[in-house]
């Protein structure tokens, strides 16, 4: 019987039980059953609907879940049933037609969609959902990226065929003319090998003239039939006359295109005019692992219509982790990755070291990799994991290679969703999990002690967008470090760091959403209450022109007195280069001892700024001449003697401010090119590029940071929650005359208002 880990919040029940509970014998799976599917798309095009239907029509679970009412089975965080999207990767699985399927549910709003990329290292091949009513959108053509970056097999999905959007055509000729547009739309973004492999019969709703009742497979030339309320297996039917001929064509194009490059089948082909079905079905497999083909099929996902051929295709079509080439890691036994945050970073220690690959195959070393990590506040971590090679089994003792630790597998589970069902082993290329590792976290590799072997995570981008995050209260100051920490284990692309500069906390993200979540997080399973602020803009202040100026100090109040005196000379240097101090004293005016109180007051003189109060940067100091008295002159003195020279210098020498200037792409649909354009102008920004591709851009610009502090949130309104993008510094300008002066009026008006509290 299924039951709850004990401790575990209900909010985020893990459940487990044995095979026993799925009925029956729990049957283990060796690479050559085993397909693993990233199902990756555009926000809202039904890729978690998609997933629950599969599960039901192969029988994993009993009903059809669903994303509104909280019950589809990878939508189970507190954050995506309350959101109504996925928000990370989550896995499931299930057996059709003695093969295991392991789906990964990817996010794909802009902001969470690194995580399909991260999805791709542990599969074989990429579903590519496509919304039938919207068609190729900005995160198609992004996750489409992802797989082709990992060179991935990508399977096209139509879904939401069942849909009404005000286009369906009464008739059904009508609506092959739309599907026919579909798949035009597709080729138009992915090229020529984009190509059928099924045909619709009707689009639409019950409502509509024609709406979607099944598919006809054109490898087969059979049509499958789904009646209403049906349980997602088609049955065998007539392919309806007005399709005949364009099915006949589309088959004879899907043959063109296998057989192209093969001269035996060619030759097959010319001879015949087809192909054999059991060669065209071997052919077309071979077709897809090599990317030489990407094949479209048609689905419903809630009304659950075409999931069973589906499943099909991903069984015959689909390749095995033994199929896929062998991935290259680094062997170096010794080698390891600089941690940060808690998890593994893309920076190695070691520039030198020695790529190899090792087949995917049970009699192979023990080597996995930890793709995703939970951090439950009572469960602790689940760690969720791709066997590479080897077979793991309950109770291993396995070492991790990124740490130099020995962690031990006590109790091995696949997961469907947050059931867990537990495993006695998993062979090369199945996905499991595990619980309660002790120092293992995303991106670490693990496996045998004497073949150690590194997989490079995916290279995720930096954070876009940061906030300065205070607790409300002392209890929430306490909890706000562990629960961030934790938070970070599980998703590696937050960041919590104090501002060197501003000396505020910060917390970043991909993105405004990125962060409400994390502070969603915070409140609901840690109970910590927090703010959050825009943060602070690290003005800093610059001189314009080379200045000479003495400092002196001198003090007399009976007995010792302080005297101090030197000359110095300040120039300008290039953006960036800091501070430099040269001494150019000779003949001993200054006793050397007293030469870095000088500095260190000219340091203290420069952090305090001149115009706002922001640090003085880029700039040389010159120590020209000065003078001691033998009994009054001490460190103290000449410290505020540079302190002096300094002002008087600063007060002649163009003194400006400077702002932080980011460099970045920003993601967004073509049709929004004019809008973000005249919106990066008023915010002074300089656009550097525009690159268009499948009705989307990319646009590159620098802008001021004090422009992009709430861009966010502006980008998603101006692009329907469609646009994503990435900034980072780049340099440092001076800000215009005007601006300048509102900087000086505000740094003002703060000073005085500080003074006022005191």
């Amino acid at each position: 019987m299924l039951h709850v880990f004990q401790g575990i919040s209900l909010a985020r029940a893990w459940v487990v039980g044995s095979s026993a509970d799925v009925g029956g014998w729990m049957n283990i799976f060796s690479g050559t059953n085993i397909r693993n599917i990233a199902v990756t798309g555009h926000s809202h095009c039904g890729k978690t609907t998609l997933i629950s239907a599969m599960l039901a029509t192969a029988g994993a679970v009993s009903a059809l879940g669903r994303v509104e009412d909280g019950t589809a089975v990878t939508a189970y965080d507190e954050e995506e049933i309350s959101r109504h999207m996925t928000l990370s990767n989550a896995v499931a699985w299930c057996e059709w037609n003695g093969v295991k399927v392991n789906c990964i549910d990817t996010p794909g709003f802009s902001m969470f969609v690194h995580e399909a990329k991260a999805a791709m290292l542990p599969v074989e091949s990429a579903v590519v959902l496509v919304d039938a009513c919207a068609g190729v959108e900005p995160m198609t053509t992004r996750v489409w990226g992802y797989a082709e970056e990992f060179s991935l097999p990508r399977i096209l999905v139509v879904n939401k065929l069942d849909r009404d959007t005000g286009k369906r055509a009464s008739s059904g000729s009508d609506c092959l003319d739309e599907a026919l547009a579909l798949l035009d739309g597709l080729r138009n973004s992915f090229g020529r090998n984009v190509v059928p492999v099924q045909l619709p019969i009707g689009m639409g709703g019950a409502g509509s003239g024609a709406p979607f009742t099944g598919v006809i497979d054109l490898v087969s030339m059979k049509a499958f039939l789904y009646p209403a309320g049906g349980n997602g297996k088609g049955t065998l039917g007539e392919i309806p006359p007005e399709l005949l001929e364009t099915a006949k064509s589309a088959h004879e194009a899907l043959v063109e295109l296998v057989a192209e490059g093969k001269d035996e089948l060619m030759e097959e082909f010319f001879a015949e005019g087809t192909i054999p079905e059991e060669h065209l079905i071997s052919a077309l497999h071979e077709a897809i692992r090599e990317d030489r083909i990407f094949p479209v099929l048609f689905t419903a996902a809630l009304p659950n219509i075409g999931t069973d051929r589906l499943l099909e295709f991903l069984r015959v079509y689909a390749p095995a982790p033994v199929e896929r080439a062998p991935i290259a890691a680094r062997s170096n036994a010794s080698q390891s990755r600089t941690v940060g945050n808690g998890h593994a970073s893309n920076e190695w220690t070691n520039a030198v070291t020695e790529m190899v690959t090792r087949p995917v195959a049970d009699d192979q070393p023990l080597s996995l990799y930890i793709f995703k990590t939970i951090s439950d506040p009572f469960a602790g971590h689940i760690s969720f994991f791709k066997v590479f090679s080897g077979v793991v089994r309950n109770d291993a003792a396995i070492q991790n290679y990124n740490r130099n630790t020995i962690e031990r597998f006590g109790h091995l589970a696949i997961m469907e969703g947050k059931v867990a069902t537990s495993v006695t082993e998993l062979h090369a290329g199945d996905i499991g999990a595990v619980a309660k590792l002790k120092s293992t976290f995303t991106g670490d590799t693990l496996g045998d002690k004497a073949h150690a072997i590194f997989f490079e995570p995916a290279a995720l981008p930096e954070p876009a967008i940061a906030f300065a995050i205070e607790p409300k209260t002392r209890a929430d100051e306490d909890k706000l470090a562990t629960g961030l920490h934790r938070l970070m284990e599980e998703d590696t692309l937050i960041r919590f760091y104090r501002d060197p500069q501003t000396h505020e906390f910060l917390i970043a993200g991909t993105g405004q959403q990125h962060i409400e979540v994390v502070v969603s997080k915070l409140r609901k399973r840690y109970h910590t209450e927090v703010t959050l602020q825009a943060p602070k803009v690290p003005y800093r202040e610059t001189i314009r022109a080379a200045v000479e100026a003495r400092g002196r100090h001198k003090k007399q109040s009976g007995g010792h007195g302080q005297f101090g005196d030197c000359v110095i000379r300040i120039e300008p240097l290039p953006r960036g280069a800091g501070f430099e101090f040269v001494n150019d004293i000779f003949g001993g005016a200054v006793p050397k001892n007293y030469i870095p109180a000088i500095e260190k007051g000219i340091q203290e003189a420069a952090l305090r700024g001149y115009l706002a109060g922001y640090p003085v940067v880029d700039f040389r100091v010159i120590l020209k001449d000065g003078s001691y008295h033998d009994v009054d002159s001490n460190e103290l003195s000449f410290r505020m003697a540079g302190r002096i020279a300094f002002r008087k210098c600063i007060e002649q020498a163009r003194a400006a401010i400077i702002e932080p200037i980011m460099r970045g792409e920003i993601d967004a649909p073509e049709v929004a090119a004019g809008v973000l354009m005249g919106d990066l102008n008023g915010r002074r920004g300089k656009v550097q590029g525009m690159e268009s591709r499948a009705g989307a851009l990319t646009l590159r610009a620098e802008v001021p940071m004090a422009e992009m502090l709430t861009y966010g949130a502006d980008l998603t309104a101006m692009t329907q929650g469609l646009g994503s993008f990435h900034m980072e510094l780049d340099h440092y300008e001076c800000v215009p005359a005007a601006q300048q002066e509102k900087i000086i009026a505000a740094s003002t008006q703060r000073l005085h208002a500080d003074e006022e509290d005191e």
